[in-house]
């Protein structure tokens, strides 16, 4: 397995039960964690999997991006862009800019304004559209609607947090596609760095039956500048439309700390200092939010994915998370900062926190339009994206056979 030791024991740390796989730093922490009889979990599998069968190097990268920057361009002749791009103003999405206008797209950026950017991620989002010569799209939500959205939240005592702010994004990119006639998302979600998130972490962004049952439970106005997509308008969009999403960076190489340094020098790019510096409420909700409520501590999925692609060791990755996520007082900083911009006072803000907690699917939902074991699902992914076939009919039948359904 690529970046991947296998055969060492699996680590048994103070806690009784508790394991670490002796591949990654994936552990018992995800109590839908399983080990083989080597150690390894199987988000190492799962991963290792997927960067030999979704990431591609060399000739073949080349030819197969060469083709889909061939279809992209073809399908958007008379239009004014021919794809769409998010832009956050963090390493994946700029280095995705790069990436674009390097091959000669013609690309729509959009930026979400959810009140929490950094003055920082403002700078550096207009650095990149003024470098790269590309147009850009801001949407700005009120600020009393998506306070309103993530007071709910924590209310709900849900786990997912940044569903408020990653179903507006998704909703905006298939909206202003489809507005300009663009049939291409392109973003930077890929394998290298992000191959393993445990389905227990996370909630499906697309899932907007569930946001608006949260905040009919709980919101105090009503919602009408953000942006919510209902399961008829994704499947529209998707199925009707046809609006693809391409992983650009699984077809070059990406290497974290390589990007960085091209940014910086290319287009005058600031580091943040630490990981989703760029918006303080992620920050917060990954960093404070996760741990203390839910015992979640992304960095070992953050850093088990940069194991699994080569790009750090595992010794590496275990002293990284022996380094505290915050300083003396940062702590209580931020749970400050964050309570007084919600209207919450610093007592209710804990007191949610440390209430019990509850799933998304306590609230009215579609999540089995997001299941990927199901062959269901996997047929409609096919025909999303344009490659229904007798084999691909196959594919779907015989979901749940590859390591990640």
């Amino acid at each position: 397995m690529t970046g991947v030791v296998a055969g060492a024991p699996v680590d048994q740390g103070p806690a009784a039960g508790w394991h670490r796989c002796s591949a990654t730093v994936m552990d018992t922490s995800d109590s839908e964690i399983t080990f083989d009889d080597q150690g390894v979990s199987n988000h190492a599998r799962i991963a290792d999997w997927r960067w030999r069968n979704e990431v591609f190097h060399g000739q073949d990268a080349e030819t197969r991006l060469s083709t889909w920057v061939e279809r992209i361009r073809r399908d958007g002749r008379g239009k004014d862009y021919d794809c769409i791009i998010g832009l956050s103003g963090g390493v994946d999405s700029s280095v995705v800019a790069c990436r674009v206008v390097d091959l000669g797209l013609r690309p729509l950026a959009v930026h979400l304004d959810n009140g929490w950017n950094s003055e920082l991620a403002v700078s550096n989002v207009e650095r990149i559209v003024k470098r790269l010569g590309i147009d850009l799209f801001t949407h700005v939500v009120d600020w009393d609607e998506i306070k309103d959205l993530q007071r709910s939240y924590f209310k709900a005592s849900v786990m997912d947090l940044e569903c408020v702010s990653d179903h507006a994004i998704n909703t905006i990119l298939l909206r202003i596609a489809n507005r300009y006639g663009i049939g291409y998302v392109v973003h930077g979600g890929n394998v290298a760095t992000e191959s393993i998130l445990p389905r227990s972490w996370a909630y499906d962004k697309r899932d907007g039956a569930n946001v608006k049952a949260i905040h009919r439970a709980y919101g105090e106005r009503p919602l009408r500048t953000y942006p919510i997509m209902q399961p008829v308008e994704l499947a529209y969009r998707l199925l009707l439309r046809r609006i693809i999403f391409f992983p650009i960076l699984n077809y070059v190489e990406f290497k974290k700390s390589e990007a960085l340094e091209e940014l910086v020098t290319r287009l005058g790019w600031r580091p943040y200092g630490r990981k989703h510096g760029e918006n303080r409420f992620t920050r917060f909700f990954q960093e404070y939010f996760l741990v203390r409520k839910f015992g979640i501590d992304k960095r070992k999925a953050h850093l088990s994915s940069l194991i699994v692609s080569g790009q750090i060791t595992r010794e590496e990755a275990i002293l990284e998370l022996e380094h505290p996520l915050y300083k003396d007082g940062e702590a209580e900083e931020e749970l400050a900062f964050v309570a007084k911009k919600l209207d919450f006072s610093v007592e209710e803000l804990s007191g949610l926190i440390e209430a019990p907690r509850r799933d998304h699917t306590d609230f009215p939902n579609v999540s089995w339009m997001f299941d990927h074991t199901s062959g269901l699902t996997q047929l409609i992914r096919y025909f999303a994206k344009g490659e229904l076939s007798l084999g691909t009919l196959k594919k779907a039948w015989r979901a749940g056979s590859t390591p990640d359904g």
